[in-house]
């Protein structure tokens, strides 16, 4: 048998026909973004997020979409993902840990327990749900789960970011090593996608304003912020059966803002 890994036509590289795939924060911005192409990609995807009414637009017309209102934070929203993945006889082999917040900017303005509550959204219920997906499933193999970072768990971001954000991240990225390693005997890959600017509900005051914009374009290698679209290749390349000998690794998409 050979061991060499099958290459497939350009057109079929990123064919997610078969696989399931579940999203969370999927009701806005890149969450939104990589619900729509998954779906457009052939894959079965479990949309989840808080927001009703806002999930129900971003899935409006994608028929292989199913939507979970659960707020991940909590047990029980985690326990709704998993019920539902089990009524439909589903075992995901595509995670990606979109599901995020963010606190004050400044330190003094952050307490403790403003910091744990951001730690508790974009770290812990990460791991919670990533653990309970994988223990859930019969055989994992084959599992790729992608957590979304940012550059601010690479470099600081000051003035922008906030502690307890950067920290969240930061957090993210060990993490992901950390699975990686103990869960790559059993075929499970986990990586990190380390976004740079790119529009979203969170940075929509940031990148609507002259001076910031200003000083994204400073910082950046390509004299920009992201556009829509630009982080497409490596969620698919991340999501697909042809990245298998990748994990524990972390890509930034920053347009060069982390290699100066």
């Amino acid at each position: 048998m050979s061991a060499t890994v099958p290459v497939p036509s350009p057109g079929e590289l990123f064919l997610l026909r078969d696989h399931a795939a579940v999203v969370t924060g999927a009701s806005s911005g890149l969450g939104a973004r990589f619900t729509r192409l998954l779906a457009g990609a052939g894959a079965e995807v479990y949309a989840v997020a808080r927001r009703a009414e806002k999930l129900t637009e971003v899935t409006a017309g994608l028929p292989n979409v199913v939507t979970v209102v659960a707020d991940i934070s909590s047990p029980e929203g985690r326990q709704r993902v998993l019920t539902e993945l089990g009524n439909r006889g589903a075992t995901p082999d595509i995670l990606i840990n979109n599901a995020g917040t963010s606190g004050p900017l400044s330190a003094f303005d952050e307490n403790g327990e403003e910091f744990s509550r951001v730690l508790g959204v974009n770290l812990t219920s990460a791991y919670a749900l990533t653990r309970d997906v994988v223990m859930s499933a019969e055989d994992p193999s084959g599992m790729r789960v992608i957590n979304v970072s940012s550059i601010l768990g690479l470099v600081s971001g000051a003035p922008v970011g906030g502690a307890g954000y950067a920290a969240s991240k930061a957090g993210l990225i060990g993490l992901t090593r950390e699975l990686a390693g103990q869960w790559g005997r059993r075929g499970v890959r986990v990586n990190a996608l380390a976004p740079g600017w790119f529009p979203s509900e969170m940075t929509t005051e940031l990148l609507a304003d002259e001076s910031s914009t200003k000083w994204v374009a400073r910082n950046s290698m390509l004299g920009r912020a992201g556009r829509e679209g630009e982080l497409d290749t490596a969620v698919m390349f991340l999501a697909s059966p042809y990245s298998s000998y990748l994990t524990g690794q972390v890509i930034a998409v920053d347009g060069g803002w982390t290699a100066r």
